[in-house]
């Protein structure tokens, strides 16, 4: 692989010799208060829109024609610069300083709960043109997959459909997700379920990722990191676009995206409808996903107004039962372990030999899950004087579907119901279809009120908060049985429902004590109270009854060492309610799963430059390392198990942490050619942990006490891209994630591990701009590009089985070997 790297490195080097000769214009936006660059700032020559500034604020625009031209830099929040240019030979170089501007957008809300170079915290801003370079339809985790501590899977092996993200080992239901400061994770389970909002990376404009605790969220605490994603985007000028991508495994996605610009000085439409389609690598795992997004605003000199409705249609074949090992091994007599323990049928054992590692344990034609998700959002921004502004939103989520599942043989008891008598026969099973529902409204506000002094750039300081309430209606109906005698249409079998509100203050502020050291502090207090009264569908009562006050405060510093180089350390403390799975998944009545509570040490070095001369008339290097100690008390950590709907099972842990090193780094030179490397090296371990087995006897052995390592954390996680133009408009990529061996539960056993794994994938993006039209982009993407068999997730389940021994059985998801996306791409 190092070879390979290197080739195409010095292949790529030695295209892009004759390109440098051209003059382009380059520069750096930045904050004229703080120096800070600003990152996904507009640059537009001659209205026609260039690549948006990257994480240091800096903008290359390629060779510009002789003559005069109009260049223009916008930023929400802050007052546009235009400049004249000349087209030359030579390079030109500017810096724009961007003052707030006097008319007020929807930022305010969303800058709220960002994390800067003032916060003391590990951050990764990420623009709307970083995410449309990977985004061929595959779902948001995928296009996150270069940046630091990440990893991504999909249950139907290439990137569409259910996907999950761990961050520093931790997966989505310990990452904090917000729409526009808008609280995304459900309320219940604590996931983000993205599949819902198929292609909603088409309407992001910006997006950050804070690693560890971060700053302070509406919604759930962060255990891992937060994803703070905004869509409020206020574009001046009149587009249409439409983007269009087929691929491997029959994957079709086709959007259009519009908008009106700015209608007589004060109004904007925006909108977009989209439809993703796919087979799915694993056999019968088809998605069927739909889409829309509109925004309507307003605009005044002290006042933005805007509402947006986005939503998502799934329908996804049920795919997250995975692959048991033997589909991926080849053992036979493995294989034949899991007939003789019933976890196989032998049918089921001559699918696995005839399908392999794209088995499908389900055979049924409707085995699906079907969801539809509504957002509606309205936002407020408001100037307050000459240094105050406030923003506020209002929001209402609606949630309704259920998924589709046959079963065979099972008991009428099972289900709460009668045995069926026919004449002298009483028969106690049958076949049946059920479904079981959510039914959902999740509704709230939020605002924060934002000091930013025009003449003191020294102190900022945010007061915020939000209140939301979640009802939800968990229920399954009968749709068909064999013997169905006692049934009525739709017989429901179960119903329980559940109420969660979830409330929370904060005040958040950055000082600059001296011209090299600034402070930060955040305080959060937290309330939620929670309830659920009902069966579940196992006929236990999951009644529950559960409420929480946490206090969570975080401090910071940061220390300028010369220009462009900063140091900084931060303290903070999160804390977190179990989620739903973890009362009801329990025996009746045990509600002893406890609150996690994570006392977070971050530390770290900061080199930003623009300006630099080392492999071109100009260099762009950004450096980072980051150090960080994750100290749990009472974590919930997955057992490796996952109950019947996917979701893994988890048990609280007295002690734990996480620690390691994340460096980043990338160099970039004229705009020709990048290349950006993160490595995360970290150790994760539970202290005194007791792995359980049982005898021949049946009875329950627990283990000596000892440290082990925390499921689903690898050691090692990298990701490096190589990017570069031998020809003007042509971008090609090459794309290496490398991931280290994880195990499937905490007993870090070796018998129950994924075993690490490297993807390489490549990238090309052919653009032209022909007169009749802004736009026109080629684009393909190589995924596994050295066609690797790995699977990049897994769960696991042990008992003593018919030999009076313990048996364990291993089930993984395989990912996609070599496949492909290609897109063609139209601006108006």
């Amino acid at each position: 692989m190092k070879t390979v790297l290197i080739a195409g490195a010095a292949l790529l080097g030695t295209a892009f010799a004759p390109a440098w000769a051209q003059g382009p214009v380059s520069g750096t936006v930045t904050d004229a208060r703080t120096g800070d660059g600003l990152p996904g700032a507009t640059v537009l020559l001659d209205g026609v829109a260039g690549p948006a500034t990257d994480a240091t604020g800096s903008f290359v625009l390629g060779a510009v024609p002789a003559g005069t031209h109009e260049l223009r830099i916008s930023f929400v929040g802050y007052e546009p610069v235009v400049r004249q240019v000349q087209g030359q030979a030579t390079e030109q170089r500017l810096t724009a300083s961007l003052k707030p501007g006097a008319v007020l957008t929807g930022e305010a809300l969303v800058t709220a709960s960002r994390a800067s170079d003032r916060t003391a915290t590990a951050y990764t801003n990420l623009s709307k043109e970083d995410l449309a370079k990977r985004n061929f339809g595959q779902d948001l985790p995928y296009l996150l997959d270069q940046t630091p501590s990440v990893v991504v899977n999909s249950d139907a092996g290439a990137g569409v459909g259910y996907t999950d993200i761990r961050i520093r080992g931790t997966s989505n239901i310990g990452i904090n997700m917000t729409i526009n400061g808008v609280p995304l994770n459900d309320p219940e389970s604590r996931g983000a379920f993205l599949v819902n909002l198929p292609d909603l990376a088409s309407s992001v404009n910006s997006l950050q990722v804070q690693r560890g605790v971060g700053t302070s969220q509406n919604g759930g605490a962060a255990f891992g990191a937060s994803i703070n994603i905004s869509t409020l985007d206020n574009r001046r000028e009149a587009y249409a676009e439409t983007n269009n991508t087929y691929g491997s495994f029959n994957t079709w996605k086709n959007n259009v995206q519009f908008g009106t610009g700015l209608v007589g000085g004060h109004f904007t439409f925006d909108g977009r409808l989209s439809r993703i389609a796919t087979d799915g690598y694993m056999n019968r795992a088809a998605s069927d996903l739909k889409s829309y997004y509109l925004a309507a605003g307003y605009q005044g000199k002290n006042t933005l107004l805007k509402f947006i409705t986005f939503s998502g249609r799934e329908k996804t074949y049920q795919a997250w039962n995975g692959v048991p090992e033997p589909a991926i091994t080849g053992n036979r007599a493995l294989l034949q372990t899991y007939v003789d323990n019933g976890e196989l049928s032998e049918a089921d054992a001559v699918r696995v030999q005839q399908e392999g590692r794209r088995y499908s344990y389900y055979t049924y034609d409707n085995q699906t899950d079907n969801y539809q998700q509504n957002h509606y959002q309205l936002h407020l921004s408001q100037a307050l004087g000459a240094n105050w502004n406030l923003g506020a939103a209002l929001h209402l989520t609606r949630g309704l579907g259920y998924y589709e599942n046959y079963r065979a043989n099972r008991r009428f008891s099972a289900f709460g119901l009668p045995d069926v008598v026919i004449g002298s026969q009483t028969i106690t099973r049958t076949d049946l279809i059920d479904r079981k529902w959510l039914d959902n409204y999740f509704y709230g506000g939020t605002f924060a009120f934002n000091y930013q002094p025009k003449d003191n750039d020294k102190f900022q300081a945010t007061i915020g908060g939000a209140g939301n309430i979640f009802h939800n209606d968990h229920y399954g109906e009968i749709i068909w049985a064999q013997y169905a005698a006692n049934l009525r249409p739709r017989q429901r079998y179960y119903f329980n429902d559940a109420t969660k509100s979830d409330n929370n203050a904060y005040a958040r502020a950055t000082w600059q004590v001296l011209p090299r050291l600034g402070v930060y502090g955040d305080l959060q207090v937290r309330r939620i109270e929670y309830k659920i009264d009902g069966l579940e569908d196992d006929q236990n009562d999951v009644t529950t009854r559960a409420n929480y006050t946490f206090f969570n405060p975080k401090a910071g510093a940061t220390f300028t060492l010369a220009e462009g180089q900063q140091l900084y350390g931060s303290f903070a403390v999160g804390q977190r309610e179990p989620v739903r799975a973890d009362f009801t998944d329990r025996p009746a009545g045990d509600q002893t799963a406890r609150a996690e509570r994570l006392e977070d040490y971050e530390a770290g070095y900061r080199l930003t430059r623009a300006d630099l001369s080392l492999l071109g008339p100009r260099t762009a290097v950004r450096l980072e390392a980051n150090y960080f100690y994750m100290n749990y008390r009472d974590q919930l950590v997955a057992t490796g198990q996952l109950n019947d709907v996917g979701a893994p099972l988890r048990t609280n842990v007295a002690r734990s942490y996480r620690t390691g090193l994340e460096l980043t780094g990338a160099i970039s030179a004229d705009d020709k050619i990048s290349l950006s490397s993160t490595l995360t090296l970290s150790r994760n371990r539970i202290l005194e942990y007791r792995d359980v087995t049982y005898d021949a006897n049946y009875e329950r052995v627990e283990a000596a006490p000892r440290t082990s390592t925390i499921s689903y954390s690898p050691g090692v996680v990298s990701a490096h891209t190589l990017e570069g133009q031998p020809l003007k408009g042509l971008r090609l990529a090459l794309l290496y994630k490398t991931v280290g061996q994880q195990y499937l539960d905490n007993s870090a056993n070796e018998a129950r591990r994924i075993a690490a794994y490297q993807v390489l994938d490549l990238r090309l993006r052919y653009v032209i701009r022909p007169v009749f039209m802004k736009e026109i982009e080629l684009a393909l993407l190589v995924n596994n590009l050295l066609n690797r068999e790995y699977v990049a997730n897994g769960y696991t389940y042990s008992y003593v089985g018919f030999s009076g021994q313990q048996e364990t059985f291993n089930w993984f998801f395989p990912q996609a070997t070599r496949n492909f996306l290609a897109s063609v791409n139209l601006k108006f």
